[in-house]
């Protein structure tokens, strides 16, 4: 039988979603925001030479410069203000997380609870604005040596690391706003909105292809078929869950005495997300951002980088894969699920796993259980972000697409959804509160107005 939560969502309609006027407060400032940010991607940055910058990225659409305008929102094809995005914030996330995994300062912070999280979030914006700094500054270099500039010299460096920087600060902040004011997830929904914008026009330029002959119908519909595939299988192995079972023993509340009650403790087969694939791609992107920029003039070491770590590579692929697997198994023990905490939770609560003692066996338990769904979630993210990134080199498809943009898509779309379901049922419950509420206060009123009988002598 569907319980009172399951029954109430069920029952969500268009009719309950327009009596929720603080959710569609926070999803038209949700929508507010991303619009800003889609204006931001067309506005260029002083001194780009526009023809010199169309024809290169054209003729590198389908490699290392489809990936970055992919993340960028194509803000990076056109050299907008955010040509940058907000791919700087999440590289200082990744490293600060690796330092707070292994630096005993930062391991402090983090058991200090939401003071601690505040102060490391402050460390991660101060060294995106170093990272942002850096690489606004190599990135104005090399389109100065690969003649993407209209006057190049100090005044531009200096004005272009001004407008990339700040592009980076603002996304972040829209980012946090989203997060606070909107339906959340924002850094999440600042990339997806990006991928999205960018798909018609891939579209478009997949499908004259196949008008114009380049490229054959059969390689359309394999294209086609392998998109629908990789969703359905990423949509079934996102909702897939491993139940552990939970028990809780009977207590007594003064002279009452409440029955035991089970439950479960569910742990998704990829509880990290699409993060790993996020982590992965900005590691394989840092270096090679660079050297794609300078024309082949960047010395042979960043020739060489190129080379080898292109997209389809084999050292991009297994360097690929294998960033996916460690971020995969960092992600969910630092972040997503600790199982020592879980186990405190579970203690703290009087509930155990059958057969299992409280405390440091449960925390054991969980490890176990978890290394082993892991082995097979981080295969799941490794085969999809590579599968497409295989097809794309065997088949020369001439525009980038690749596995890392389904998981994202997959992903955040299932997660904003489940933050406006969620509004509606915490709406509902208001709903009703508040009828019980006057329901009593008009009961109250009716037994104080009732007339009393005489009374007996």
């Amino acid at each position: 039988m569907a319980s009172a939560a399951e029954q109430m969502a069920a029952n969500m309609s268009w009719g309950a979603f327009g009596k929720a006027t603080e959710l569609r407060q926070r999803i038209l400032f949700t929508i507010g925001l991303l619009i800003v940010y889609r204006l931001g991607t067309f506005i260029p940055v002083p001194g780009i030479d526009g023809a010199a910058l169309r024809n290169f990225m054209e003729s590198a659409a389908s490699g290392i410069g489809g990936i970055l305008s992919m993340f960028t929102g194509g803000a990076l094809s056109r050299m907008g203000i955010f040509a940058l995005g907000i791919m700087p914030y999440i590289s200082a996330s990744i490293i600060v997380q690796l330092m707070a995994s292994m630096y005993e300062p930062l391991k402090q912070l983090k058991k200090e609870g939401e003071q601690g999280r505040k102060k490391i979030n402050q460390y991660t914006r101060y060294f995106t604005v170093v990272l942002a700094t850096f690489q606004a500054y190599g990135l104005a270099v090399s389109l100065e040596a690969g003649d993407l500039v209209t006057d190049p010299g100090l005044f531009f460096r200096a004005s272009t690391m001004i407008t990339l920087v700040g592009g980076t600060m603002f996304l972040m902040w829209l980012g946090e706003q989203i997060t606070a004011r909107g339906i959340g997830n924002g850094i999440s929904l600042i990339i997806f909105v990006g991928i999205i914008a960018e798909v018609p026009a891939a579209l478009a330029q997949f499908l004259s292809q196949g008008r114009s002959g380049a490229i054959s119908p059969a390689v359309i519909l394999l294209v086609v078929a392998m998109v629908i595939g990789v969703l359905t299988f990423v949509v079934f192995m996102e909702r897939s869950l491993r139940k552990i079972h939970i028990q809780y023993p009977r207590r007594q509340v003064g002279m009452k005495v409440y029955d035991g009650g089970s439950s479960h403790l569910p742990i998704k087969v990829n509880p990290a997300g699409v993060i790993p694939a996020i982590f992965a791609s900005a590691l394989l992107l840092l270096p090679t951002t660079l050297s794609t920029f300078s024309g082949g003039q960047g010395g042979p070491v960043m020739s060489t980088i190129l080379a080898y770590f292109g997209p389809g590579q084999p050292l991009y692929l297994i360097f690929f894969a294998a960033m996916i697997i460690f971020f995969t198994y960092f992600y969910t023990r630092e972040v997503a699920f600790k199982t020592e905490e879980v186990a405190d939770n579970l203690k703290n609560q009087n509930g155990f796993i059958p057969g299992i003692r409280p405390g440091k066996r449960t925390a054991e338990y969980l490890d176990y259980v978890l290394n082993r769904i892991l082995v097979l979630g981080s295969a799941y993210l490794a085969l999809v972000a590579l599968l497409p990134e295989i097809l794309r080199s065997q088949l020369a498809i001439p525009f980038y697409f690749g596995g890392t943009s389904i998981l994202i898509i997959v992903s955040v779309g299932m997660d904003t959804i489940q933050q406006v379901q969620s509004h509606l049922l915490a709406h509902q419950y208001e709903g009703l509160i508040e009828k019980s509420q006057l329901r009593g206060r008009r009961g109250g009123k009716t037994n104080k107005t009732k007339p009393r009988g005489p009374a007996r002598r």
